[in-house]
């Protein structure tokens, strides 16, 4: 279950979500960027999985966050995440985080890995309450702007509820 406080839910990606998976990539400067495609075959991999966070006050629910993840064996990775600009700091990113640690640990993960620009201050200190450790420094990973990656790593724990 998600920790935000407010009429959000955590649910897997479903091909419907596509289209606005596309428009907050688009709106988060600091977003991988992906092809519809990549996205959906992300989707289609047993290896993979996407959660999308949508709000639920309208009569049609609105997707305003996602996360991508990819698992091998005992690890995975944090492939990319966003959440709409006018729903940030919300707790959000937040809860598709734990959802997706929760998702994982049941699948038999125990380490996540992910990427991050050094410059992204906001998605450093999240991933620092989570527990991530720089583990390397990628020099010249990011394009547009040409910016160094840290390469985070943290071991994922049963939850507690």
């Amino acid at each position: 279950m998600s920790t935000v406080s407010f009429p959000f839910n955590i649910r897997p990606f479903s091909p419907n979500d596509l289209d606005a998976i596309l428009e907050i990539q688009s709106a988060c400067e600091s977003t991988a960027v992906w092809s519809s495609r990549d996205y959906v075959q992300l989707a289609d991999d047993p290896m993979g999985m996407i959660l999308v966070a949508c709000y639920e006050v309208c009569a049609s629910p609105r997707v305003v966050g996602f996360s991508a993840f990819h698992r091998v064996e005992s690890e995975a990775e944090l492939q990319n995440i966003a959440v709409t600009p006018g729903y940030r700091r919300q707790g959000i990113a937040k809860a598709l985080i734990e959802d997706g640690c929760r998702r994982l640990y049941t699948a038999g993960v125990r380490k996540l890995f992910l990427e991050v620009r050094v410059s992204n201050l906001p998605a450093l200190e999240l991933y620092r309450k989570f527990g991530f450790a720089p583990q390397a420094r990628r020099k010249e990973y990011y394009r547009h702007p040409t910016e160094d990656a840290l390469v985070l790593a943290c071991r994922i724990l049963p939850s507690d509820g």
